[in-house]
């Protein structure tokens, strides 16, 4: 039986750094896979236009129907600047898109990454789906994000992954999404460059026995 997957993203590019491969796995097995980026990715950039805006959906978008998305919603909140508005205001966002998909599961952003927004986004989608909400998600997942969780700081908490998907036949076309965000892929060695991606990929998948892996952490289950 096929299943609802809604990721929820702070950025245009999140939405593959961190779960591309498991997104492309659901779509081949043919489940209903969605997605909602809450900030306009570039705003807070000293350039940062109206133009780059637009032009940054339509290469989600293009990156989209590479990753098999039924949809992508953008929520066009301001960019690294969500810890400005209400958290009332972002878990509103979320909200309405359960409403309309229905997700079975959920991946969004890891607590405590380095980005507010991240971690905005973490909180808004825990509130969005308290049990109490007839659309809450029964699987809620935590994903890492290059260039934002491997960044975070080392004291605290960090990134315990406890899942492993394994994207072996997947990581390439992972890495051929990402290339559609032209002004934000990074020459090696900067995390955010095709070769980041797959050194991570195949770091995870020593952790578990396998080639490529991307790595989660369960939230919640309700079985």
């Amino acid at each position: 039986m096929s299943k609802r997957i809604l990721v929820v993203a702070a950025h245009p590019d999140d939405e593959i750094l961190g779960i591309g491969g498991t997104v492309i796995n659901h779509a081949v097995k043919g489940d209903e896979t969605y997605c909602l980026i809450l900030a306009e990715g570039v705003k807070s950039r000293e350039s940062g236009t109206d133009e780059e805006v637009k032009e940054l959906r339509q290469q989600g978008l293009m990156a989209g129907k590479i990753l098999g998305y039924k949809d992508i919603f953008f929520a066009g909140l301001p960019d690294n600047s969500l810890d400005t508005i209400s958290l009332l205001s972002v878990a509103k966002e979320v909200e309405r898109c359960l409403e309309k998909i229905k997700p079975d599961i959920l991946y969004t952003h890891f607590e405590n990454d380095l980005n507010i927004d991240h971690r905005i986004a973490f909180r808004a989608v825990t509130t969005a789906s308290r049990p109490c909400n007839n659309n809450c998600p029964k699987e809620i997942y935590t994903f890492e994000t290059l260039s934002s969780t491997e960044w975070q700081g080392k004291n605290g908490q960090k990134f315990a992954p406890n899942c492993y998907i394994n994207i072996e036949n997947t990581i390439d076309k992972k890495i051929e999404a990402m290339k559609k965000y032209k002004n934000e892929m990074r020459k090696y060695p900067h995390s955010r460059s095709a070769e980041g991606i797959k050194i991570l990929a195949q770091y995870r998948g020593l952790e578990c026995g396998l080639k490529f892996a991307e790595a989660l952490q369960l939230v919640r289950r309700i079985v």
